[in-house]
C-alpha cells in the first residue's frame, strides 16, 4: 500500500505472538499491529521484540519480512518459547485471550544499538502488557528516557499488570491510548471521584501526568480525542459494518491515527486525522485477524461508501 514513503521512522516495543484462532494461528501482538499497519501506511516503523529459538519464532519473522515489518531489531531468545495466545470469540463477536507467561517477550535486553535507534526515531510505541516481567519493563524504561514522543497503548488483560507500573507508565506518555474500561480502572485507582463524567476524569489524568493527548475508544460508540493544548475533545462516531471479529481494531485505530498525527501538515484537521483513524478500524473489524491485506485504493473506497452512509452527511 506504500504510495508514499515518508521520512518519519517510528520503533514499536513489546510483545509479538501467535494468536490461535478457531480458524487457525495469526499473526499478533498489539505493538506489531500497529507496526504492520504503520508501514502499510508508510511510514517505516520497526518493531523491538523478542522471540524465541523455536520453530514458531522462525515462522514469526518469516511472516513480518513478507509482511513488509522490518526485523532488524528482533532479539532470539535460546530458552524461553515464542508466545502463543489462546484466542476465544463468542456469540457477540468479542474477544478474551489465554496469555502465556513468560515467554520470550518477556525478556527483551537493553542493546546499545537499538538505543540509539530509539533517538533517532520521531515516536515510540509501546503497551502496559509489555511492563509485566521486570527484563522487559526496565529496558522499556530506559528508552523511554531517549525516546522524542512517547504513546502509550493502556492494554490491561488480568493478571498481567499492576497498579505501580501502569501508573508509572502514564508519567512519560506524551499520547495515551485507552478504552472506556481502562479509564475507569485508572481513575478508580487515582481515587477521582466517581460522579465525575468521562470528560473530567481525562482532564483529571491528563493534568496529574502532564500529558498533552489521549484517546478513549468505546466500541461500536466511536472514540474521543483529548487535547490539552488545543482545549479540544473531539468524538467521531464509529462506522456501523459486519464485524466479523474485533482482534486489532483498537491497534489499527491507533495506527491509522498516528499516520496522519505524525506527519504534522498543515492540511490535516482533527476531524480528518479520526476519520481516517476509523475508517481503517472499521475495515479491520470486518476482516478476519488484526493484519488484513489491503491498499490505498481498497481503505479509500471503503471510506467513501461508508462516509456517505453516515447520518451528518445525508441530504434531504
Amino acid at each position: 500500500m506504500k504510495s508514499e514513503q515518508l521520512a518519519i521512522k517510528g520503533v514499536c516495543f513489546g510483545e509479538v505472538l501467535w494468536d490461535n484462532l478457531p480458524t487457525g494461528k495469526q499473526l499478533g501482538g498489539a505493538p506489531l499491529n500497529v507496526a504492520y499497519h504503520l508501514n502499510k501506511l508508510g511510514i517505516e516503523t520497526q518493531m523491538l521484540t523478542r522471540v524465541g529459538q523455536d520453530r514458531n519464532g522462525d515462522e514469526l519473522i518469516a511472516l513480518c519480512e513478507e509482511l513488509g515489518i522490518p526485523t532488524r531489531l528482533f532479539q532470539v531468545d535460546p530458552e524461553q518459547a515464542t508466545s502463543t495466545v489462546e484466542v476465544h470469540i463468542d456469540e457477540q463477536k468479542d474477544v478474551t485471550y489465554e496469555i502465556v507467561y513468560p515467554v520470550a517477550w518477556d525478556h527483551i535486553e537493553l542493546v546499545e544499538s537499538d538505543v540509539s535507534v530509539i533517538q533517532q526515531a520521531d515516536f515510540l510505541v509501546f503497551g502496559s502488557l509489555s511492563s509485566r516481567n521486570d527484563v522487559s519493563y526496565h529496558t522499556l524504561k530506559q528508552l523511554l528516557q531517549v525516546a522524542k514522543y512517547k504513546v502509550l497503548d493502556v492494554n490491561l488483560r488480568l493478571p498481567f499488570y499492576s497498579k505501580a507500573r501502569v501508573l508509572e507508565l502514564l508519567g512519560y506518555a506524551d499520547l495515551v491510548k485507552m478504552n472506556r474500561e481502562e479509564l475507569g480502572i485508572i481513575a478508580q485507582w487515582l481515587e477521582l471521584p466517581k460522579e465525575d463524567n468521562d470528560g473530567k476524569l481525562v482532564e483529571q489524568v491528563m493534568q496529574r501526568y502532564a500529558m498533552d493527548e489521549v484517546i478513549v475508544t468505546y466500541g461500536a460508540a466511536g472514540a474521543i480525542y483529548h487535547a490539552k493544548r488545543a482545549a479540544i475533545s473531539y468524538h467521531f462516531h464509529a462506522y456501523q459494518v459486519d464485524v466479523k471479529d474485533t482482534i486489532g481494531s483498537g491497534d489499527s485505530f491507533l495506527a491509522a491515527f498516528l499516520s496522519k498525527r505524525m506527519r504534522n501538515n498543515a492540511g490535516a484537521g482533527i476531524a480528518e486525522i479520526m476519520g481516517f483513524a476509523a475508517t481503517l478500524s472499521a475495515f479491520v473489524t470486518q476482516s478476519t485477524g488484526a493484519c488484513p491485506s489491503y491498499d490505498a485504493p481498497t481503505i479509500n473506497h471503503f471510506e467513501w461508501i461508508h462516509y456517505l452512509g453516515r447520518e451528518e452527511v445525508r441530504s434531504d
